[in-house]
């Protein structure tokens, strides 16, 4: 059994890109604590876990009770599987209901009369105990560092555009998709969905109106290492001319209304078209993700296409914009 650990800023879409991956590796939910979920997965679902973009970390789940007491029982009867030094670490989440100011120390005299040594600084095994409605102790196999996201935030891209997705959420809404081959990106911009999709192993392909973006994308993926890519100048409403493929994955950010990112075209009719292009070239059962403004109602109109909607997630960004992210499944 596993724990998995999601981001409290968009719990709901977290929870759902865990689903999509324990989809693709054979392996399910089976309980939530707050921002804890219980995992029924084993060792192959740690490459698609791997993957994660809104995720604090997972580890082997060891002992879970309803009480302090409950637990140190519990962990005196299992063999603690620690590799060298370990330390007991404790998360409070916002739901707890139990007094846990004393539990690392109980907890470690427990493992260390196993025979382990305590190391706080550098431990080669860290122990997490998290206190919600229950308490549960594990160990941490992955922790998703958040400096490996942020030094692929927009300002440090040598083609940069300020308005830009986090890389959390370009992560996301490409395992959204399921995909597992490649992603297409129609209206792709900077190519900053492109390039979570690239360093997932993916094979990209992307479409922008506007040369400098197409020349600024290629520049970015590069910068990271990706060179598995198909980048075009073209249409966003017109996929049918520029690709003879389906595609099983889409996933994009479009503009959300200056005259320039929009290209002189009124911003609702053109969700629309680039919806009904979509649909055109994605597989039966391929899954889009993409985002729209609160003040455009997506779910009806890609549902009108033909779309079926498995997941809307609402994101205020500030006080001039509140958006959606879909997920949409043909």
């Amino acid at each position: 059994m596993l724990y998995l650990e999601i981001l409290g800023n968009l719990p709901d879409m977290a929870k759902d890109e865990v689903k999509a991956m324990l989809e693709l590796a054979g392996g399910e939910i089976v309980n939530q604590d707050y921002l804890f979920l219980k995992i029924n997965a084993d060792e192959r679902a740690f490459p698609y876990l791997d993957r994660l973009g809104l995720a604090h970390e997972y580890g082997m789940l060891i002992v879970e009770a309803d009480s302090v007491e409950e637990l140190l029982d519990k962990a005196r009867e299992v063999e603690w599987p620690i590799k060298g030094t370990f330390k007991v670490d404790t998360e409070t989440m916002a739901n707890c209901r139990h007094n846990v100011l004393d539990l690392p120390r109980k907890l470690g005299a427990v493992i260390h009369a196993q025979g382990f040594k305590v190391n706080l600084s550098k431990p080669d095994t860290l122990v997490r105990v998290y206190c919600g409605e229950r308490l549960y102790a594990g160990i941490r196999l992955r922790f998703f560092d958040p400096k490996d996201f942020e030094k692929r935030k927009a300002h440090h891209r040598p083609f940069f555009r300020p308005i830009s997705l986090h890389p959390r959420v370009s992560r996301a809404l490409v395992n959204l998709t399921k995909a597992r081959r490649e992603l297409l990106d129609p209206m792709m911009g900077a190519g900053g969905i492109l390039m979570e999709a690239g360093l997932l192993g993916l094979r990209v392909y992307g479409v922008d109106i506007r040369p400098e973006m197409v020349e600024g994308a290629e520049m970015n993926l590069r910068h990271y290492g990706i060179r598995d890519y198909i980048l075009k100048l073209g249409d966003a409403t017109r996929l049918g001319e520029l690709f003879d493929k389906k595609f099983e994955a889409v996933a994009t950010d479009p503009p959300y209304g200056t005259s320039a990112t929009l290209a002189g075209r009124k911003r609702d009719e053109l969700y629309r078209r680039v919806l009904e292009s979509i649909y055109e070239v994605l597989e039966d059962g391929g899954r889009l993700a993409i985002a729209f403004p609160t003040s455009f109602d997506g779910k009806a109109e890609a549902e009108r296409i033909g779309f079926k909607t498995l997941g809307r997630y609402y994101q205020r960004v500030h006080k001039s914009l509140e958006r959606y992210f879909y997920v949409f499944e043909k």
